[in-house]
């Protein structure tokens, strides 16, 4: 499977593509980093991205594209910037009929190192030992995008169903994938609880 990894943002955008086998071996085709001054208005750094997206899935027509999800950040416009980038990729892969996935930032950590609590200088190092590199990748963007493909080729089955369950207790499996299972039930729980959290307080009679 070909994996396009996106690390999305206005002024700097990660982009990676990664080879993944079935046997979990991998092999990096391509890396890179897009992006738009921040003095440039709103619509031509978003126009920007578009057009830089869409000459990048057109070259190497990836058969999956994962994009890291974006959690809350303390700076509204930041999050906000992300957000509209993740659209404008999204759109990018909807048009060409490429399925896209959304990780956490946790889940990728799991995957590609086996703790969900990893800094970014870990993360790199285990992609360059992962993909055979002779340094780590740089910016932190490029290393980012390239373990969300990574976490996104690894994915194992769906936390909520018996195969999981399955997994995670098999010697066989590594201690990265068993993480990366937990980290993926985690955010299926949390997402859960907010939603059961939402309904509560919209059935909540108002005095």
């Amino acid at each position: 499977m070909r994996v396009a990894g996106v690390d999305p943002g206005l002024t700097r955008c990660g982009l990676a593509l990664v080879s993944v086998g079935t046997d979990r071996t991998a092999t990096l085709e391509d890396v890179r980093v897009i992006g738009s001054p921040s003095e440039v208005a709103l619509d031509h750094r978003l126009l920007t991205i578009s057009e830089r997206i869409d000459e990048w899935l057109d070259e190497f027509r990836p058969d999956a594209l994962a994009i890291e999800r974006v959690f809350t950040y303390t700076n509204v416009s930041t999050v906000m910037g992300t957000a509209q980038a993740m659209g404008v990729i999204i759109a990018a892969a909807a048009r060409r009929g490429i399925p896209v996935a959304l990780h956490t930032p946790t889940e990728v950590k799991a995957a590609v190192t086996g703790s969900g609590q990893a800094d970014k200088q870990q993360v790199g190092r285990m992609v360059t030992k992962i993909l055979r590199l002779a340094a780590a990748p740089k910016p932190a963007d490029a290393a980012d995008a390239i373990a969300i493909a990574l976490a996104h080729g690894w994915r194992g089955a769906d936390p909520a169903s018996k195969a999981a369950a399955s997994a995670s207790n098999q010697s066989g499996v590594a201690p990265a994938q068993r993480a990366w299972l937990k980290a993926q039930a985690q955010a299926a729980n949390n997402a859960a609880r907010a939603e059961s959290a939402l309904r509560a307080r919209a059935r909540k009679p108002r005095g």
